[in-house]
């Protein structure tokens, strides 16, 4: 019996912690991606920031004065545009279209890794589904054989397939998230909705880190 058990629990742990590591992984991978989006959309900010920045308060008597020191033709002609070259604008502009399609770019990375951890989520299901069946027949054996005596191989497992069902809930509504940011970008995106965005994607209040860290702390 004891040579039965044990060779029971080194399969299920050699099945399950592999899967384990791989999935932390990505999930990791996942966090770096997000360090690349905070960065496109904080980008995306700025340069609209830039485009709607207030002219120059020409009421001013001192600022009065400097433009009529200075006054040339090209000084009217870059007030009229609202004190921003047409170069500058069409550059800002296409920074943004630059930001946005890195955002998009991004957005394609993660999902491809949340289809990597589906899998990984459907491996781990093999693994409790093996492991609850042949912890049916060990029992049953014991009841024929001896008294039954407690065993943690079951629960282990079952802990490492929760954990993971955990984290992935959390990253996917965390994704859900970004791409409704994304998905509602463009020049009208008002200063207060960028300034929000910003603080949801640093903050990603659908993930508990306290629970990923944890995670990487069972990974030897």
């Amino acid at each position: 019996m004891e040579g039965n058990e044990g060779k029971s629990t080194s399969h299920s742990n050699k099945d399950i912690r592999p899967t384990f590591s791989e999935f932390l992984a990505r999930i990791l991978k996942i966090e770096e991606l997000g360090a690349d989006g905070i960065k496109f959309l904080t980008g995306f900010r700025k340069g609209l920031e830039f485009l709607r920045r207030p002219p120059i308060n020409d009421t001013s008597e001192l600022v009065q004065n400097i433009i009529k020191v200075n006054e040339t033709k090209r000084l009217k002609s870059y007030m009229e545009a609202g004190f921003i070259t047409t170069h500058d604008r069409v550059q800002r502009i296409n920074d943004l279209k630059t930001c946005l399609h890195r955002l998009h770019e991004h957005l394609s990375k993660v999902k491809q890794v949340l289809v990597e951890l589906g899998c990984l989520m459907d491996d781990a299901g093999v693994v409790v589904k093996a492991d609850c069946e042949n912890s049916s027949y060990y029992h049953l054996e014991q009841e024929e054989t001896a008294p039954a005596v407690p065993s943690s191989r079951v629960i282990d497992v079952a802990d490492f397939a929760s954990l993971m069902a955990v984290i992935y809930s959390m990253v996917k509504q965390d994704f859900v998230m970004r791409e409704k940011v994304v998905s509602s970008l463009n020049l009208k995106t008002s200063a207060g909705e960028l300034e929000s965005y910003c603080l949801m994607w640093s903050l990603r209040p659908m993930v508990n880190d306290d629970v990923i860290h944890e995670a990487l702390r069972l990974v030897p």
